[in-house]
């Protein structure tokens, strides 16, 4: 089994009794949230927490020919802020295929569009005129009259776009007769207390912050349609037949896998409720955002682990796909595996949402119970895609936490969690994600601290601070405290944040307290620093013919643990392991006694998971 350490850098305020411990200072933005008490040293939310919220009622229609969507959604808007706020702040994700906009994705020219079309809006009540709308890329900003503190507002937005068929940005057509549509509707951007209104543009490589709000949607699709979303179906027997919605009750039951819907069911035509249009209505409460998908052909397999043992409570997984693609008959059984070792083996956590989907379609991405993941080869892959995009339900969907700042606090998540729960499903697997992209640039000009904000990244730094790098940190943190106190400390971050807007000392301070320690020297070297991974085998002492003293050198200046293999001459290995605070004194060497139990022939310095940029010094050959 992976061994993996979640430790990140944590802010805190020395004290007359800590001086000598590491000092973290935080940007003032953050520090500005201690002293208005929204966030606290102790990891806490703080006293006067706060964040936005609202409810969303939408309604649309898709048409798959023209691949055109027409919708209306209506917000409810709260204010919890203690500000009062004379703009609202809109985020038009589609468009990102307006022509003209800036991108960091090439487009294909079919895509680029005219974007949203706003057709009208009114805010209580009252008609929004088009010069009081300013509309710049994937942002929209209004004029308001003043909302003050504690006082909600309503929108009303009627709206169209044409849905991307190529260009295939985490949503769009997958074929003829599928599409996965995310990020489809206005939305009101996240205001907070660290940075008021989020107005970083979407520009293809960050991902998303929105508030946890309420959704309540309306689709309306071709009568020989299925829709798959975000949420609950509220009316299954409106628009399945009888058998598919027995089928649906029956996998919500058992651990075993149902076929929903089959090549026969698809051959035969009788899956959907015989009209010209259906409308699916779905619910979804307490979630950051609302996504769907839709085909005319894709079948349907689902499984219901139980993921909290002391209630009993289940989870139904999907899978929904083209029967071409082979390889997706076995996705829900790599799904199902997902979240119950979610559930009860890392993070150890009740999966925390009633379904969740993986979508046969063109990307590899996650959204709030769902998943769009593109069709693989190898069963390793589709193992590792799997896990990873739904794992990513903890981090950052059940945690709301801001991937577009902070891409590393849930992507380093997902990797170590791919990481962990790939060799659970098949322990002939071992992951190593992206671990050889960091060791080909550490160290670099472009090696920048995990810490930077993922705005200013681009390349292999934005991969590797957003994966690997926080992905390691994770792993030699969750080594050094050992499971359970890392088990216990990581509960400690879920508990105080779930639901909520945590960003990187929130997680640092929240780590410390429940692991009862200070690890600020932690989060300093291996999160806000700059560095480089290199050790060595420096010496190697003899001090009788079989008792000898190797002496192991970090050249670098980024702490990694020691793993040091004693291979035999006659085939067997031996590992001697040192986690990574034995670097946490400053100390630049240290000492591993090595007996030969029998004759030696080389001693090799390193593992899958401890990351050396150099490791032509890290073999001694015995002579």
């Amino acid at each position: 089994m992976i061994k993996i350490r979640f430790i990140f850098f944590i802010l805190v305020f020395c004290s007359a009794r800590s001086i000598a411990q590491t000092y973290l200072q935080p940007p003032l933005n953050i520090e500005n949230t201690y002293k208005k008490a929204t966030r606290t040293l102790s990891g806490k939310p703080g006293k006067n927490y706060w964040q936005n919220t609202a409810d969303y009622n939408i309604t649309i229609n898709f048409e798959p020919t023209t691949r055109t969507l027409t919708g209306t959604v209506s917000i409810d808007y709260t204010n919890n802020s203690p500000d009062t706020l004379k703009q609202l702040w809109f985020k038009l994700y589609p468009n990102f295929y307006k022509r003209g906009v800036m991108r960091n994705y090439k487009m294909d020219a079919v895509d680029g569009g005219d974007g949203v079309q706003i057709k009208k809006m009114t805010i209580n009540n009252t008609d929004q005129n088009a010069e009081n709308i300013n509309i710049e890329g994937t942002n929209m900003s209004v004029n308001i009259a003043p909302l003050l503190a504690q006082q909600k507002l309503h929108v009303d937005i009627s709206y169209s776009y044409v849905l991307n068929r190529t260009s295939h940005v985490r949503t769009g057509q997958i074929d003829s007769g599928s599409y996965f549509i995310a990020y489809f509707f206005p939305r009101i951007a996240v205001y907070d207390d660290i940075d008021g209104w989020n107005k970083y543009p979407y520009l293809g490589t960050e991902e998303f912050y929105n508030d946890f709000c309420h959704f309540n949607a309306q689709i309306t699709v071709p009568g020989n349609y299925q829709v798959w979303a975000t949420g609950d179906l509220k009316n299954a027997s409106e628009v399945y037949n009888d058998k598919i919605v027995k089928l649906i009750a029956q996998a919500e039951k058992t651990d075993s896998v149902t076929h929903i819907v089959t090549e026969a069911d698809l051959a035969a035509g009788n899956i959907t409720t015989k009209n010209k249009l259906n409308t699916w209505k779905f619910e979804a409460d307490n979630v950051t955002d609302f996504v769907f998908a839709t085909s005319d052909h894709y079948l349907w397999y689902a499984a219901s682990p139980v993921v909290d043992s002391l209630t009993g409570r289940r989870t139904r997984v999907d899978a929904v796909f083209n029967q071409v693609h082979k390889d997706y008959y076995e996705v829900i059984n790599y799904a199902r595996k997902t979240v119950w070792f979610m559930s009860y083996s890392f993070p150890k956590w009740p999966f925390p949402y009633q379904h969740e989907t993986v979508v046969d379609g063109l990307d590899q991405m996650e959204y709030p119970m769902m998943v769009n993941d593109n069709p693989l080869e190898k069963a390793e892959d589709g193992i590792e895609l799997t896990d990873h995009e739904v794992f990513h339900t903890m981090f950052p969907f059940y945690m709301g936490i801001n991937e577009t700042k902070y891409g590393w606090m849930d992507e380093g998540w997902a990797t170590v969690g791919e990481w962990t729960i790939t060799h659970l499903i098949d322990p002939k697997i071992i992951d190593n994600y992206a671990i050889a992209d960091y060791e080909n640039d550490a160290g670099k000009e472009d090696d920048v601290p995990i810490i930077t904000l993922s705005p200013q990244l681009s390349g292999v730094s934005y991969l590797t601070n957003s994966y690997p790098k926080p992905g390691l940190g994770y792993l030699y943190l969750r080594d050094m405290l050992g499971d359970a106190l890392f088990t216990k400390a990581l509960h400690n971050y879920i508990e105080q944040w779930h639901g909520k807007h945590p960003m990187p000392y929130d997680f640092f301070n929240c780590i410390n307290t429940g692991a009862g320690t200070n690890l600020n020297w932690f989060w300093k070297n291996w999160f806000i620093d700059r560095g480089t991974p290199d050790q060595a085998i420096s010496k190697v002492t003899a001090r009788t013919k079989k008792e000898f003293v190797v002496t192991i050198t970090n050249v670098g200046t980024k702490m990694v643990p020691v793993d040091l293999t004693v291979y035999y001459k006659d085939g067997t290995t031996k590992v001697i392991h040192k986690d990574v605070s034995c670097w946490k004194n400053g100390n630049r060497a240290i000492a591993i006694e090595v007996i030969a139990e029998k004759p030696i022939d080389k001693l090799i310095l390193g593992g899958v998971y401890d990351v050396d940029v150099n490791k032509s010094d890290n073999v001694y050959v015995f002579k």
